[in-house]
């Protein structure tokens, strides 16, 4: 019996330890935030518990990047003003620790982060193909980032965290993180799911599917799996985050999951998420 728990906490320390080197770099001297109860959220939000739950936020995470990038203005200040195509891993990794800090660190990092990422949006400008000017800056652009990221990240919860949340936790989430969105600068913002799908649908007509996007789009989901992540894994959270995503984004990038294919990523998933739960508990 011994020699079995033994073993069960290896294995449970050996998935932590590759969960945790892939969202913190060590050759930054990077680690795990330490969970705060004094910042902006704290234990009894449903920000913890959503933010918290690795698989959720990893396939929300591809979601909401395949929705952000539809929107060319959001799209040309990455395109522009960043290393992401050499470093795909570290701007997700950086997105991450962002969202770690503001959620779980103390009020002062997760305020000194915040207007960190503020500096660097107010230096992010300059004109799309077509000659339009964009400034990263502009609050409608971060509710787009904010309303996107805030719609996915919940659709992964509700799918592979907590599929009997009610409406009313949904709300009161949406709410919640709306503080970070109102101290990046972003409006309008929404504070309930009415408001929430409401901002999203005001700016479907900004969207488009061009060139970039196309390669983006690759860039995102064909990128080789990191140190401590398995192909598979890799692959199924790429396969989970499109299924995600609303039917009409989809169609905009073109990508139709076979019918016989979604339950079984779905089926896989849902074993990823309870694998890493385990891990961590």
């Amino acid at each position: 019996m011994a020699a079995t728990n033994g073993l069960e906490r290896n294995l449970k320390r050996a998935i932590a330890g590759q969960v945790v080197r892939v969202f913190n770099d060590p050759k930054r001297g990077e680690r795990p935030v330490t969970r705060q109860p004094d910042g902006l959220f704290g234990p009894q939000t449903i920000a913890w518990r959503v933010h918290g739950d690795v698989t959720s936020m990893l396939v929300g995470g591809v979601c909401s990047l395949l929705l952000q990038m539809l929107h060319p203005a959001v799209l040309a200040g990455v395109w522009d003003h960043s290393n992401f195509r050499a470093d795909m891993h570290g701007r997700l990794r950086r997105t991450a620790r962002f969202i770690a800090v503001t959620t779980y660190g103390s009020r002062g990092d997760a305020e000194a982060s915040i207007a960190r990422v503020r500096r660097i949006h107010d230096a992010v400008r300059g004109h799309l193909p077509d000659g339009t000017p964009y400034h990263a800056a502009d609050p409608r652009l971060l509710a787009w980032v904010h309303a996107t990221e805030t719609w996915s990240f919940l659709a992964g919860w509700r799918r592979y965290g907590d599929p009997g949340m009610s409406d009313t936790g949904a709300d009161r989430y949406i709410a919640e993180v709306a503080r970070v969105g109102e101290a990046l600068g972003a409006d309008p913002l929404p504070h309930d799911r009415r408001s929430l799908d409401a901002l999203i649908h005001s700016m479907r007509a900004e969207l488009l599917v061009d060139e970039r996007v196309e390669v983006v789009r690759r860039l995102v989901l064909e990128q080789r799996a990191t140190t401590g992540v398995g192909e598979p894994v890799q692959r199924l959270a790429m396969a989970a985050g499109v299924d995600l995503l609303p039917s009409w984004a989809r169609a905009m990038h073109g990508l139709s999951p076979a019918p016989l294919a979604r339950p079984l990523t779905r089926l896989g998933t849902l074993g990823l998420a309870r694998t890493l739960r385990w891990a961590f508990a």
